[in-house]
């Protein structure tokens, strides 16, 4: 039997300033740094829900919004019949709130009034920053059956994950009975729930609440996050709190390295997760930009999205973004390319020219390796920029090394022969 989901309101966190993805979030709000070539972070969570049928989509996010928001507004729009929207809430002085979102739970709190306006059943919170594809009709439905005031997905972490979770219990019934946030490594006893190698029940930041239950423990709960905060003082007053199984691929990308990896293994032959799904399409904004030309080039085992100019360039295990252009003799390994968001005109490549700098894109015989660079970088001649793997983290001007990857920041340009 079909799920009905008029009554669900989708709430997808956008995080706060991003700063395990800085500088990719250095000018950007952490749901629109982009993702394979040439989707966004947001693309995920809202795509699974235009899939479960939800169309009443809330994105709250205080940060650097413009981006996103100028991303949403192009992306998702819903017929005149269908009452559906996908609308931002960013943080903002009102007459009850003059502050910043202090946390998950608080920057719910601090929209209250906005939460109620759409009259809901219940509302499903998301996070900004997962991949995974999650079909929340099976998820609310569950939540129905189990008349439960929380349900949380949940999924098996080992013990060498496990500190980055809330870990949590539940009965035979699926009930939760203790639910732990990010516990330590030594403090893991006794918190096993299943067989194997990955015994714990980790919490994926993912739930749904009936939506009076909500607005109420809001009100009356002063925490700022909900695994923190919210979901223990829940289970102590006894409320009805369950937990939903996730047997599918997710990885949570908030982090610099986990950015890379994943990104890198969507190019490989047999990804994790696979875009190329025509039942469960990932839906971004609708760019109008000719196939990409490649000239002459030896490339093997990557993404190259629409509008990239290749010259006789050598790609390997790498994703090359929209509108990204790799010049004769350069060398891309293991490079994660967000592309550019123009193409620069005949007259500022003459004005490049007269002031001696490169043009957006990859320079002449230049190697790179194991490097994140973000749009419209300008990287000169016979640069190099090699592996830092096991290197201490570095900022600089001109780039950032972290987790032991290279990170050239959006719009920096990189003069010919620089060797980093």
């Amino acid at each position: 039997m079909k799920t009905d989901m008029h009554g669900v309101l989708g709430l997808v966190l956008g995080g706060g300033a991003g700063s395990r993805l800085y500088p990719l979030t250095k000018l950007r709000a952490k749901p629109a740094v982009p993702l394979a070539g040439h989707y966004r972070l947001i693309d995920i969570p809202i795509s699974n829900c235009i899939h479960s049928g939800i169309n009443r989509i809330y994105v709250l996010t205080q940060f650097n919004s413009v981006s996103l928001h100028r991303h949403i507004t192009r992306a998702y729009h819903f017929d005149n019949f269908s009452g559906g929207w996908v609308r931002i809430l960013a943080a903002e002085q009102t007459p009850r709130s003059d502050g910043w979102y202090q946390g998950t739970a608080d920057a719910l709190r601090k929209q209250l009034f906005q939460l109620q306006v759409p009259h809901s059943t219940e509302m499903i919170i998301l996070s900004g920053d997962h991949l995974y594809r999650m079909d929340y009709s099976k998820f609310i439905r569950f939540h129905r059956e189990h008349e439960a005031d929380i349900t949380i997905a949940v999924k098996p972490v080992g013990a060498v994950d496990a500190s980055r979770f809330g870990i949590l219990k539940a009965d035979g019934e699926s009930r939760i009975e203790s639910f732990v946030e990010k516990p330590p490594a030594g403090e893991l006893d006794g918190l096993e729930s299943l067989p194997g190698a990955a015994p714990y029940m980790g919490s994926m930041g993912i739930y749904v609440f009936r939506s009076g239950v909500l607005i109420d423990t809001l009100r009356d709960e002063a925490g700022s996050d909900f695994g923190h905060h919210i979901i223990p003082a829940a289970i102590k007053k006894g409320m009805r709190v369950y937990a939903y199984p996730f047997e599918g691929y997710w990885e949570d990308i908030g982090t610099m390295r986990a950015f890379y990896e994943v990104n890198l293994d969507l190019a490989s032959a047999n990804p994790a997760f696979d875009f190329f799904d025509a039942n469960w399409p990932i839906y971004t904004r609708a760019r109008y930009l000719p196939g990409s030309r490649v000239i002459d080039s030896d490339i093997r085992q990557a993404i190259v999205a629409p509008g990239a100019i290749i010259e006789e360039a050598a790609i390997r295990q790498s994703v090359v973004g929209l509108r990204s252009i790799i010049r004769a003799g350069a060398h891309l390994h293991r490079v994660v390319m967000l592309g550019a968001d123009y193409y620069e005109s005949a007259a500022e490549k003459a004005e490049n020219r007269k002031l001696g700098l490169p043009d957006i894109g990859v320079g002449t015989g230049s190697v790179i390796e194991a490097a994140i660079l973000d749009k419209n970088v300008c990287i000169g001649r016979n640069v190099v920029i090699r592996n830092h793997a096991g290197q201490p983290n570095e900022e600089t001007k001109s780039y950032t090394v972290k987790d032991g990857i290279v990170v050239i920041p959006k719009s920096v340009t990189i003069p010919d022969g620089t060797i980093i």
